[in-house]
């Protein structure tokens, strides 16, 4: 099932104007170093206004060198994340400034239980590849917010893992930490657990810690993500060719600066432009131009030959409701028909509004609906059943039949979730609407999901770097404050 929105020629000129933007109107890098491998590579260079235009050769060059597939792997290295090899991953949110513990409640700032609470969920949701920290914890500093974060997935989730770097100096702790993880640094670069998310800053410009990092990480080789989040009527042109076009500069703008930095390092093309709400003046998660973006997004990352990252299965609304439903099932079924790599952040209520593990607990039933939808269909003699249909007959019945037993469980896709009882049934188990069974799942989740725990030894290695960043990145253990996340302005 192949899911398209762009013609080859549409593609061709949406290449062709993201390298004239490049080339004559650049990008804005405040990197000292970076200037000056660009300016080694050929691009020109205006040091005073750190202004890099990049000529189309230089992009083309980076691009044939990129890593085009990688795998991550969980602290169970059986547990992995494979991008650009066919496969699809859906991971929960990297980290939220809010949280919502019941559907319309209040808000309130994120703690580092939060993240343990995550994870221990979504490592026990089937279809959750890679688990999300979900929060961004209030009470501790900024600057070694990311290590203790890091710190508490392991000890969560055995699956691979995402959470927001913060900056140069953290990152070297948390290359320590997967370095005492998997043993040595050969093996911690061999299996990576996580990756640093790139995001530019619409439009055309790039965030000095978000590349500076990318020093650090790219000595364990860890995948880069490029995801800028251009919004239509915004941060970019009203129109969803030159939002796209927009996106797509920033995106090779950044496989150049992955590629300066270290040749070969993989990628990730993170398509996430969206659409921007003039009544509310917030974008927009799920609106029919989200399901445009994710599709043509995903042929523009497929066409270079990249693993593609792209934002559906998101909703607008606050709910698990029929809003919810509606706008998550339908951008999630057209972008995974369109071949992307993974999908997400999931659970999140509204637009960046929070965490919701409500709503994570609906989308991830979304996840197994779309991927029962996109199973491959065999037609073999016995899937055909011809013997069978001539032995029951007309007027027959195919329910008591021994091939019926050994097809079910594959043929027929059952809900966890989702409601297909009688109405009696329905009416007599308390007439439960989706939003009520979602807080049931959660809270069956809350009180079950338990994850195998880290080894004595390895837990005091990690809990030391852990003290050794705290006494590094913040010794005064300043007051805590609201950052944005590497590269996202809030």
């Amino acid at each position: 099932m192949i899911s398209q929105c762009l013609d080859q020629e549409q593609i061709r000129r949406l290449h062709a104007a993201s390298l004239r933007i490049l080339e004559h109107t650049g990008v804005v890098l405040p990197h000292p170093d970076l200037l000056s491998r660009f300016a080694d590579a050929g691009a020109s260079v205006d040091t005073a206004r750190q202004r890099v235009r990049i000529p189309p050769a230089l992009v083309e060059g980076c691009l044939r060198q990129a890593g085009k597939s990688f795998t991550l792997y969980g602290r169970d290295l059986a547990k992995t994340a494979r991008f650009g090899q066919g496969t699809r991953n859906y991971n929960s949110i990297a980290g939220e400034a809010s949280w919502v513990d019941h559907v319309g409640g209040p808000r309130r700032f994120t703690t580092l239980a939060d993240v343990a609470t995550a994870a221990r969920v979504a490592d026990a949701m089937e279809h959750i590849t890679v688990v999300g920290a979900m929060a961004d914890p209030y009470e501790l500093p900024v600057h070694g917010r990311c290590v203790e974060v890091l710190a508490t997935l392991l000890r969560h989730t055995t699956k691979p893992v995402t959470f927001w770097y913060h900056d140069r100096a953290a990152a070297r702790f948390l290359n320590d930490i997967q370095v005492a993880l998997r043993g040595d640094e050969a093996r911690a670069s061999q299996y990576p657990l996580c990756y640093p998310f790139l995001e530019p800053i619409s439009p055309l410009r790039f965030p000095f810690n978000g590349v500076d990092l990318l020093y650090e990480t790219a000595r364990l080789n860890l995948p880069v993500p490029i995801g800028p989040m251009a919004q239509m009527g915004l941060s970019a042109p009203m129109s969803l060719a030159g939002t796209m076009a927009l996106e797509n500069a920033e995106i090779l703008a950044g496989i150049c600066i992955t590629q300066l930095i270290r040749p070969g390092l993989p990628v990730c093309y993170g398509g996430i432009c969206h659409a921007f709400d003039m009544r509310t003046t917030q974008l927009i998660f799920a609106g029919p131009e989200q399901a445009i973006f994710g599709v043509a997004m995903t042929q523009m990352g497929k066409h270079y030959g990249l693993p593609v990252y792209i934002n559906v299965g998101l909703t607008d609304s606050k709910r698990p409701d029929a809003q919810a439903g509606l706008e998550a099932g339908v951008t999630l079924a057209l972008g995974a028909a369109a071949g992307a790599d993974i999908f997400g952040h999931l659970g999140i209520c509204g637009v960046d509004q929070a965490t919701s593990l409500d709503m994570l607990v609906l989308q991830h039933e979304v996840i197994a609906y779309v991927e029962s939808v996109l199973r491959d269909t065999a037609f073999s003699d016995d899937e055909l059943g011809l013997d069978l249909l001539e032995a029951v007959g007309p007027g027959g019945t195919f329910i008591d039949q021994e091939h019926t037993v050994r097809h079910l469980r594959r043929q027929l896709w059952c809900p966890s979730l989702l409601d297909r009882d009688f109405y009696q049934a329905w009416k007599d188990a308390g007439a439960l609407a989706t939003e009520e069974r979602c807080r049931q799942r959660k809270e069956h989740l809350l009180a079950t999901a338990a994850a195998e725990p880290l080894p004595a030894d390895l837990d005091r290695e990690i809990t030391a770097l852990v003290a050794a960043a705290q006494r590094h990145l913040h010794p005064s253990r300043e007051s805590p404050g609201r950052k944005p996340a590497c590269g996202r302005v809030e």
